[in-house]
This record gives structure tokens, C-alpha cells and sequence, in this order.
């Protein structure tokens, strides 16, 4: 399950257990320090379903009771940090998945977007040593059980909304992100002591790593931390976060549209490079005829570069960023971590090259058109010129 999967072919019924399923037994490695651990991990998957989705007629045609997935502001915070619009988040009962000696919660959050995305999120409690949640964490990121259920439970829910939907589509793209939050530590551990003497242990749940890290890996891997008080800190990997805090339900909503916010990266970086490639190919036709010269094809290369902007402004407006600095720290370190900067510079580069050739096709067929009718008005010309000629030849005696 580590950094995204192409799951192609799945099949939904087989894809759903009918009971707790085994996954393999968790070995043993020896982490001393850490202590007990109690809290629970999420995990969300997310996948893009359509161009985009009309969130109030999708609650209408949901069958579970549907609700605003809003931030709940457990801290001091304006309640203008918000998404925009909310998005509609449905529970549904699923049987549980374990995982050695941990087992998943029987039921999944889904949440909708209006850019067209979905994200599946699990939970799964756990209280037990380091080792172990260093075991766990490896085993949730090898795992490909979790996105193939969360795959046919996305179908499901575009099945009941597809009327709600924009081209509806389910993408073959699904991008995975995993949350430890710690809500105890036995014997507690303070978090500056957490970021020093225990950053090795860290460090190997974060890279879902069972085998000792280097310490240039060690240091990249724990770089990224923030706390809000003295008695948290919530630390930000490329795939894990280990949030030590009892109040992160903010924090884990952040983390979960980032990681859609990726998905919707990936998938528009993927649908631009396809336009280009048919842009291209209508671009470099020879002639009048050329494939896509004409209205037909400009408008389909301006409907290409339309399309992409409008998702790309959507995605990125989704969420207001002010009134909390705390959670839009969170944000952009989470946006930093996963190279959002760089997938936007990516992406607008792409949306560029598809205006030019949008112009370079629409100069060509101006030229085109120019030229059939200097064409056209020549003919005019000769005839005006020929016709008297001939008139004359067919009276003369």
C-alpha cells in the first residue's frame, strides 16, 4: 500500500471479507524505550470519481445517514477555517479486517468532494509495544487488501450518486496515507525527549522500516514536526504521521485532504499528459485535412485546457486557509512533505503547453481559412475575367 497503487481488475466481491481476516503474523524485533503505546491509526485511501460532484444532490441519493465533514475547531479557533464547500461524509458497516493481533473497527468513513474526489478511511485501535506498532506500520503499507475494499465500497457509492456525478469515473489511481495518533505513552515520555532520544524508533515507524535506519534517514525522516502545546507534537512523513496528541481529530482532517489533494495532483498531472499527447498528435498533421484542424478540434483542445483549470483551481480553493496558523501549518507542511509546490509547477507548465498548442491550432486553421478564401476570391477574379471571353466566342458568327 506504500506511496499509491494501480489497482486494476478488482473484483468487489471478492474484494469484501465475510469476517476478520488474517493477514500474516507479526515477527517480532526488539525496540527498547518506546514503552506501551495506546491509540489508534487511520488510514484513508483516496480515489477520484468524476470531474466533479454536486454534494447536495449525492446526500439526497445516499442511503446511510449522511453528515458535513466539517473542522470541528477543538481548539480556539475562527470558524472561517473551513472547507468550501463542506464535503458529505457517510459511515458504512463493513466486517473487520486484523492484522496479527489488531483488527481494523467494523465500519468505514467515506468522504465526498466536490473537486470529485472520495476519500475511504479506516481505524484501527491499538495498545502495545514499539515493536509491534513498528510491525504494524510495515504490514499496513505492504498491504493490498485495505485498497481493494476500499475500491469496491468507492464503487458502491458512485453506483447510488452517479446522477450527482460529472462523468463519472472511477480512476484506477488510489493514494494511501497513514496516521498514528498516540493517545498515551507507558511510562510517558515528554515530546522534546520523543524528538531526541527516541527519534531512531520514530524514524522506523515512519518509513514503516522493521531494520535499523541510517542516520542520515533518520534525520530526514523526523524533520518535519510541530506542536501546538508543550505536551504535543504531531511528526509528518511522505507516507506515516505519528500524531502524539489526544485532540488531533483537526490535525488527521488536514492530513486526509492532503493526501486527496495528491491523489487529484497525480490524476490531473496523468489527464494533462494524455491531452497533450492527443494535442500534439492533432497538431502535427500536415495539410487542410490534418486531424483536429477545424472547430471540432479546437474545441476539443479548449474543452482539454478548460477541464484542467477548472480542477486544478477547485482542488487547490477547497480549503480556506486562514483563522487557524496551527492547522495551516499543518497544511503546508504536509504539502511540503508530499511535493504539492512541485506537482502545481508540474501541472502549470502542462496547462501552458496546451494553451500554446490550443493557439498554434487555431492560428493554423485562421491561416487554413485565409487561404481557401484567397482561393475562393482568385476563382472570382478568373471568372469575372474568362466569362465575358467566353460569352463572346459563343455569339460570334
Amino acid at each position: 500500500m506504500a506511496g499509491s497503487h494501480d489497482a486494476q481488475g478488482y473484483d468487489p466481491a471478492r474484494a469484501v471479507p465475510s469476517g476478520p481476516t488474517e493477514v500474516r503474523p507479526l515477527a517480532l524485533r526488539p525496540v527498547a524505550g518506546l514503552g506501551r503505546i495506546r491509540g489508534r491509526a487511520s488510514i484513508f485511501l483516496a480515489f477520484d470519481v468524476g470531474q466533479w460532484i454536486d454534494l447536495e444532490k449525492a446526500r439526497r441519493r445516499l442511503e446511510s445517514p449522511s453528515e458535513d465533514a466539517r473542522i470541528k475547531g477543538s481548539r480556539r479557533a475562527p470558524r472561517y477555517f473551513q472547507f468550501n464547500p463542506l464535503p458529505v461524509r457517510v459511515s458504512r458497516n463493513l466486517a473487520p479486517l486484523a492484522f496479527g493481533p489488531f483488527v481494523t473497527e467494523s465500519g468505514v468513513d467515506i468522504t465526498l468532494y466536490d473537486f470529485g474526489g472520495v476519500s475511504v478511511a479506516f481505524t484501527l485501535p491499538f495498545d502495545t509495544t514499539a515493536d509491534h506498532l513498528i510491525e504494524l506500520a510495515t504490514t499496513l503499507s505492504d498491504n493490498d487488501q485495505l485498497p481493494d475494499l476500499a475500491r469496491a465500497e468507492v464503487a458502491r457509492v458512485l453506483e447510488q450518486t452517479k446522477e450527482a456525478v460529472t462523468r463519472p469515473a472511477l480512476s484506477h489511481l488510489v493514494e494511501d496515507y497513514l496516521v498514528f495518533q498516540i493517545d498515551a505513552l507507558d511510562p510517558p515520555i515528554r515530546p522534546e525527549e520523543l524528538c531526541t532520544r527516541f527519534r531512531g524508533e520514530l524514524a522506523r515507524i515512519l518509513r514503516s522500516e522493521p531494520d535499523a535506519l541510517s542516520e542520515d534517514e533518520i534525520g530526514d525522516a523526523t524533520s518535519v514536526h510541530i506542536s501546538y502545546g508543550p505536551d504535543d507534537v504531531a511528526l509528518l512523513d511522505w507516507n506515516v504521521a505519528l500524531l502524539f496528541d489526544t485532540e488531533s481529530d483537526d490535525t488527521r482532517a488536514i492530513l486526509e485532504f492532503a493526501n486527496m489533494e495528491l491523489l487529484e495532483m497525480r490524476f490531473l498531472d496523468g489527464q494533462l499528459d494524455d491531452s497533450l499527447d492527443r494535442a500534439y498528435e492533432a497538431l502535427g498533421g500536415a495539410g487542410p485535412h490534418a486531424p483536429g484542424i477545424g472547430r471540432s478540434g479546437l474545441k476539443r483542445v479548449g474543452r482539454m485546457q478548460v477541464d484542467a483549470a477548472i480542477l486544478f483551481e477547485r482542488v487547490n480553493n477547497a480549503l480556506k486557509l486562514i483563522g487557524d496558523p496551527y492547522l495551516a501549518r499543518v497544511y503546508r507542511l504536509a504539502s511540503q512533505r508530499f511535493r504539492v509546490s512541485e506537482w502545481n509547477a508540474g501541472i502549470l507548465r502542462k496547462v501552458e503547453a496546451l494553451e500554446s498548442i490550443y493557439e498554434k491550432m487555431s492560428d493554423r486553421a485562421t491561416t487554413t481559412r485565409m487561404e481557401v478564401l484567397e482561393w475562393i476570391i482568385i476563382g472570382l477574379i478568373a471568372a469575372e475575367l474568362v466569362i465575358p471571353w467566353l460569352k463572346g466566342l459563343l455569339h460570334r458568327p
